[in-house]
């Protein structure tokens, strides 16, 4: 694995963790009516999508079972076509689609060393 894929597949798994953590003991009503929710969900959504643009293909090639078209095409498609993000697609990704992803994505992660976040 290149340094810029362990960077990249670890900052999903980050920007992941904090959609999760947003969504944490809320409903789908809490999310309907907090639009600084929305729009923090859409753009981890989008940040997640474009860290996934950038591991390399050898990678992707690597782990077919990481749906890595799907993410990218859901950063593009909040970005290009904002006016018409269905609000279900984000609430059903975040809460039932990420946590599954981050579990694939750090089992193709090098084991951290305590060491080296010093």
């Amino acid at each position: 694995m290149l340094n810029d894929d362990i960077v990249y597949v670890g900052h999903i798994c980050d920007t992941a963790r904090k959609a999760l953590g947003l969504v944490a003991g809320k409903t789908r009503s809490d999310y309907d009516e907090d639009e600084l929710l929305r729009l923090a969900l859409t753009h981890l959504i989008q940040v997640i999508g474009e860290a996934a643009r950038h591991v390399s293909r050898q990678l992707r090639d690597e782990h077919p079972k990481i749906p890595w078209q799907e993410i990218i095409g859901m950063r593009h498609k909040v970005v290009h076509d904002y006016m018409n993000v269905d609000e279900d697609i984000v609430w059903r990704t975040v809460t039932q689609e990420i946590e599954p992803l981050v579990e694939k994505l750090e089992s193709i992660l090098p084991p951290r060393n305590l060491t080296d976040e010093r």
